[in-house]
């Protein structure tokens, strides 16, 4: 397994409130991945991704064990995601300048030819494989919401005035649900996990052809370079891992 990540505050923000961290977990080739993209100021956004980068890696690593099944892998996901949003609720709570912070989070842990994956807010996941491109993660948004009831096509979702109005994020309630996918990886695949300083910025088909275009340790660089040419409006963070 190898992983090759890139983060950049894009062509408008002043700093980088998102956070990225990879490594390989014990000896028999797993890694684990996490992407947060913080929000609620200059000081909360970057204090809300740290906490969460920092917590859930570190459960991740502590508590990974060599033949885990799935179901204690995603027992060990979501314990810590809650324990990041205790945190971060907590530091919330002890400091007014950070009232309300929050943040996204997508986390996996690959190995043994399948992901798991673990996401809180519109950081996504995605798989590209010669069959095609895959959105693996369901965004926790207002627009998501509407798409899923009707209301909206997907098309209308994109530049709709609300589509950075999260229903669910880190550090925000003091309990938070997160949404758990287990999918096949192997061969030629590569998993994208990335925040939406890209997919607002670059178009699913034109992501896909990024990837296809480029060898797997330069995808995040290509993919940031996208963003940064259609407007770079937002903080750009952009993971891959492949099975290599």
């Amino acid at each position: 397994m190898q992983c090759f990540a890139k983060s950049d505050r894009g062509a408008v923000r002043k700093e980088n409130q998102d956070r990225a961290a990879g490594a390989r977990i014990r000896r028999k080739g797993c890694v684990v991945g996490v992407v947060c993209d913080g929000m609620g100021g200059a000081n909360g956004g970057n204090v809300a991704s740290a906490i969460a980068i920092k917590v859930i890696a570190d459960r991740i690593v502590d508590t990974y064990r060599d033949g885990m099944t799935e179901t204690s892998l995603r027992h060990m996901l979501e314990a810590a995601v809650s324990a990041a949003n205790i945190e971060i609720f907590d530091a919330a709570a002890d400091n007014l300048d950070l009232l309300g912070m929050g943040t996204t989070v997508v986390a996996v842990i690959a190995g043994g030819n399948k992901a798991y994956i673990a996401h809180v807010g519109d950081s996504r996941a995605y798989m590209a494989g010669t069959g095609g491109f895959d959105q693996i993660t369901l965004d926790h948004s207002v627009v998501q919401a509407m798409v899923e009831k009707g209301q909206l096509t997907q098309s209308e979702a994109r530049n709709h005035p609300r589509k950075h109005f999260l229903t669910r994020a880190l550090g925000v309630e003091e309990d938070v649900e997160c949404d758990f996918t287990a999918v096949d990886f192997s061969g030629d695949d590569l998993l994208l996990l990335c925040t939406d300083g890209l997919t607002n910025m670059v178009e699913t088909d034109d992501i896909y052809a990024v990837i296809r275009a480029s060898s797997p340790e330069d995808v995040p660089d290509a993919l940031i370079a996208a963003a940064n040419m259609a407007g770079g409006s937002d903080n750009i963070t952009a993971v891959g891992f492949t099975c290599a």
